[in-house]
């Protein structure tokens, strides 16, 4: 073999490798979800659900301020199986229309006492419908919201900073230490 030849053969190689490393690789890229209308839904809706679920206080935020709705849009487009997926999008879109149907108004619209009242009667729902449900079949969505806005407000930084008792560098460990029945969350 000239050195001719072993420059062809090396350059045919790389380049079967190189294609070859392209075409496999590909298949490591996620499929596309077919989310339905999420992007539809407005943050500033799951906001303020979220902001009535866990309204501000005198010592701590509200959800609106750890902007829960974008929580809960991340975590349905990219945690959520296809089925809790619709399921969420579904009943968000239910709660629009009962509210409309109901206030003849959008829930962004709506007093704070008329909020709480549509979501109380949803919650009072979400239980009747789990309690009931098959184990195969996801929760009502209402639940999937209090979930969500529980889980995003909490393990936020204005969640866990301010409304939990947050030591960011917690001393050493004792496992001898008395309990004085000091609850987590501040007043």
């Amino acid at each position: 073999m000239n050195r001719r030849e072993a420059l062809a053969a090396t350059a045919t190689l790389l380049g079967v490798t190189i294609t070859g490393a392209q075409i496999f690789l590909s298949g490591c890229t996620p499929a596309e979800k077919n989310i339905g209308s999420l992007n539809d839904i407005d943050s500033d809706l799951l906001d303020e659900i979220g902001d009535t679920i866990l309204p501000e206080s005198a010592s701590s935020p509200g959800a609106k301020a750890a902007r829960i709705g974008a929580f809960m849009k991340t975590i349905v487009a990219d945690c959520y199986s296809e089925i809790e997926q619709k399921t969420f999008v579904d009943g968000v879109n239910k709660l629009i229309a009962l509210c409309r149907e109901t206030y003849r108004d959008s829930f962004l619209n709506l007093s704070a006492d008329k909020k709480l009242e549509l979501l109380t009667k949803l919650d009072h729902e979400a239980s009747a419908f789990n309690q009931s449900k098959k184990e195969e079949e996801p929760d009502h969505y209402f639940s999937m919201v209090k979930q969500l806005t529980l889980w995003g407000y909490f393990t936020s930084e204005p969640g866990a900073t301010q409304a939990l008792r947050y030591v960011p560098i917690p001393g050493r460990y004792d496992g001898c230490v008395d309990y004085t029945g000091e609850p987590a969350w501040l007043y």
